[in-house]
């Protein structure tokens, strides 16, 4: 799924709590997390719930990215920065406008201002990884 088919699914549902379903049905089928993974290095500073996340590099110079959470709306936050990064390029990850994609999935008029700081948490530690040098 690339961005603007996640913005075509959240356009198709009626109201916020049909969106909110289908935000947490999304986090359902994040990738599993082994629980050796969710450490303090890893967790992610700035959210409310906890959030821990893996990046990484493949082969090809393409973002890996694995990420969890103990909340379900925020899982379902995880799976959108999935779509964004997951795969990319450092290059192509520094092109992505986020607010305005935010704003595109009205995520910007229903998140409480923690979920919206937690998801830019997310959000500062893709980008400040992806604009390392990779090793």
């Amino acid at each position: 799924m690339n961005i603007d088919e996640l913005v075509d699914n959240f356009g198709f549902l009626e109201d916020w709590e049909d969106r909110y379903a289908y935000l947490i049905d999304l986090g359902g089928n994040l990738p599993p997390m082994d629980d050796a993974l969710k450490t303090e290095q890893s967790k992610v500073k700035g959210c409310m719930s906890q959030v821990w996340m893996i990046l990484g590099w493949d082969g090809d110079g393409r973002l890996t990215f694995l990420a969890d959470s103990d909340a379900q709306i925020v899982r379902g936050l995880i799976a959108v920065l999935r779509v964004l990064f997951q795969g990319r390029s450092a290059a192509e990850i520094a092109d992505i406008d986020v607010e305005q994609t935010f704003k595109r999935l009205g995520l910007d008029q229903h998140l409480s201002p923690n979920r919206r700081n937690g998801f830019f948490s997310m959000v500062e530690r893709v980008k400040a990884f992806t604009s390392c040098p990779q090793t």
